[in-house]
């Protein structure tokens, strides 16, 4: 059952902002109501940042009306406050030593808006726990997904453990544009952002939630992002405040789960499966990482951490299985010196393994739609 604008408005004009019984959608303060493919709904309502508290109740309960909607699959309702016309703050400012950037220690920033103008698919790669290759997997995926002639770019969103700048071996921090906005680095033909370029290497992030959502937020919406196909986001492991905050105010086209074979991770994989599906975001497939290792010097092969668990896994949440990456010290190798192997050796058998992978992927995204790097990705506007 497909779910119209005119649905959406006719439950929130039901919705009343102040004590003389303005409905929201005549009050001015509601955003361009977004339907995508999946019934998914996506709005903000406009307000002044000290009406916060105020029309946290009214969002709430403008939830519930869109919701209660039969078919509607998930929404994403945010409080937007605009920022004051001629402010010049840039909206992430580098920390030193670890505390908190000073946008920060006011609270969570508010959304600037359901959706990223210029960005067509958000796709998140997560894993349940930490020491899957989640990072290393995230970047070689983003590249491969460039090497079919797409448009990508890579936020990385593990605020605790960055490891984007290494992997593309990336320093520096990135320039403000207008006072405004961050411009993303570039690495290998892609732009990247992460909080690494932000603040000292050995600098610990000791963040609580709030700080944490805030940064992510901001990392995504307040960057020159350009148009793209496809910006992938680099989760931080686990199922907490982060991954809330991804799915819940985020447009998602979907989500890969990144685990070894092993039956330890494997239910954390599950775990991060289940979250995904609670909020509404599609299962775009599980990788298994680490599959098989070769000896380089006699050629046997070893199932070190188990072989075909994350398949089988797949298989029996009924969700894509993408495919399978070895457990190979070129890839160890190439990652930790800064050169992906995606990148470096396009040609060689780890690559192909990810090129695979990403191939699958976009049809999982697109449902096979072709690519190329002469097709414009329509944009994605909110009035």
């Amino acid at each position: 059952m497909a779910i119209s604008r005119d649905d959406v408005l006719k439950a929130l004009s039901t919705v009343t902002v102040d004590a003389a019984g303005t409905p929201l959608p005549a009050s001015g303060r509601l955003s361009e109501v977004v339907v995508d493919p999946g019934n998914r709904v996506m709005f903000s309502i406009w307000i002044d940042p000290s009406e916060a508290e105020r029309f946290e109740p009214v969002r709430k309960a403008a939830e519930g009306k869109v919701l209660s909607i039969p078919g509607v699959s998930g929404v994403f309702a945010s409080l937007t406050a605009e920022r004051a016309a001629g402010s010049s703050a840039p909206p992430v400012s580098p920390p030193r030593s670890g505390a908190p950037p000073a946008s920060q220690q006011r609270g969570p920033a508010p959304s600037a808006g359901p959706a990223l103008p210029g960005v067509r698919h958000i796709v998140a790669v997560a894993s349940g726990k930490g020491g899957v290759g989640k990072s290393t997997t995230a970047c070689n995926l983003a590249l491969a997904l460039h090497a079919q002639g797409l448009k990508v770019g890579l936020l990385d969103a593990d605020i605790y453990g960055p490891s984007v700048p290494k992997l593309f071996g990336l320093s520096g921090k990135p320039s403000v544009i207008d006072g405004k906005v961050l411009e993303p680095m570039r690495g290998y033909g892609i732009p990247v952002m992460s909080i690494g370029f932000l603040i000292e290497p050995e600098s610990a992030m000791i963040w609580r939630g709030p700080m944490v959502q805030s940064a992510i937020t901001q990392m995504l919406r307040d960057v020159a992002w350009g148009e793209l196909d496809v910006l992938i986001v680099d989760m931080p492991p686990g199922t907490g405040d982060a991954q809330l905050t991804m799915a819940q105010a985020t447009p998602l086209a979907g989500a890969v789960i990144v685990s070894t074979p092993q039956d330890l991770a494997l239910i954390d994989a599950r775990r991060g499966v289940t979250m995904f599906k609670k909020v509404a975001v599609p299962i775009l497939g599980v990788v298994e990482n680490m599959a098989t290792f070769v000896c380089p010097n006699c050629g046997h092969s070893s199932h070190i951490f188990g072989h075909g668990g994350a398949r089988a896994e797949a298989e029996r949440l009924g969700v894509p299985f993408l495919g399978e990456v070895p457990l190979n010290m070129t890839i160890r190798e190439s990652s930790d010196a800064g050169r992906p192997v995606v990148a470096v050796d396009p040609d060689g058998p780890h690559a192909q393994a990810y090129r695979s992978i990403a191939a699958a992927l976009w049809t999982n995204l697109t449902g096979g739609a072709s690519t190329g790097a002469g097709r414009a990705p329509p944009r994605i506007v909110i009035e």
